[in-house]
């Protein structure tokens, strides 16, 4: 069932995050933007809201099964751990169990995620330019006929599908993988620190007398448990972004340490902490869901087993 509730778990929060993921990833990847709200607005005006979901049909579709796998690598982990060490799956862990089990759940989602990830990346970084509004005409008009305009070629991904078989087809098997080494070191050390805060902090806010927080501590520690979680994810992030986004056009970077380097040589080091405002304003609200959908769905289906 653990894995059952964290698939539920994970589409609800991706349904909510994604509009701030996209702004995230632009943030990230394109050095016009001046900050959070520029992006916001150059996106609407260039393509209105259609611009933040670009690319949500793939991590709805996947999101299902890599956080089925998350939580359920993880609590699987966590038994065998306990079985292990203390004789009993159901034995109380130690801090160190949950952050091993934790890590372990962030290095085996990178093997699905890597993919869509590109995909993704690649359609949230391709803009489409809106045409000019006909609504105000020139003040004067033009003294000669303008020369017949070239048809404007499309965008070169029509879709998650189309952008996984054109990268599968330009840059072969590697591409769809393109920073998944990035993605690996980001994924390792925030999900063991995204289990191990919310265990903790579940624990500071369970009533006395219960075995359980209520709902507004689940709320509490999974929002918490979010935010610390991408805090110390964001560098990684940044550079995983920029890996899998470049591709469209000249590659500029020929591994993750050039990568780093480069960005921060032309950047600075702040470069490295771009969208860790938003990935925390985003993390809050996403994961508050997350754990109350899959802390729901377990207590239902504990309430039915008796």
């Amino acid at each position: 069932m653990d894995f059952v509730a964290g698939a539920i778990g994970g589409v609800c929060g991706v349904a909510v995050g994604y509009p701030l993921d996209t702004v995230k990833v632009k943030i990230q990847t394109e050095p016009k933007y001046r900050g959070i709200w520029h992006c916001v607005w150059d996106t609407y005006r260039q393509e209105r809201v259609r611009g933040f979901y670009r690319g949500l049909s793939l991590p709805v579709c996947t999101v299902s099964l890599v956080s089925s796998v998350s939580f359920g690598t993880y609590r699987h982990c966590l038994a065998h751990i306990c079985r292990f060490r203390y004789g009993s799956p159901d034995a109380k862990p130690a801090k160190t169990d949950i952050t091993l089990s934790g890590f372990a759940s962030g290095l085996v989602r990178v093997f699905l995620t890597s993919p869509t990830e590109v995909a993704k990346v690649r359609l949230q970084t391709q803009t489409q330019q809106r045409r000019p509004s006909a609504s105000w005409p020139s003040a004067a008009p033009p003294l000669c006929p303008a020369p017949p305009s070239r048809s404007v070629s499309g965008p070169k991904y029509r879709g998650p599908l189309h952008c996984l078989a054109t990268v599968a087809r330009e840059e072969g098997l590697r591409g769809l993988y393109k920073g998944s080494s990035a993605l690996l070191l980001r994924d390792g050390h925030s999900f063991a620190t995204y289990f191990l805060s919310y265990t903790l902090l579940c624990e500071q806010l369970t009533p006395t007398g219960h075995s359980q927080p209520d709902v507004w501590g689940v709320l509490v520690a999974g929002g918490c448990a979010g935010v610390l979680a991408w805090a110390v994810a964001t560098p990684m992030d940044v550079i995983k972004s920029r890996l899998q986004a470049d591709g469209q056009g000249q590659r500029r970077y020929r591994g993750l340490l050039h990568c780093v380097v480069t960005s921060v040589r032309e950047q600075g080091p702040r470069v490295l902490f771009k969208g860790l405002t938003l990935n925390c304003c985003r993390a809050f609200p996403v994961n508050m869901v997350v754990f109350v959908a899959y802390e729901a769905v377990l207590r239902l289906v504990r309430s039915l087993s008796t």
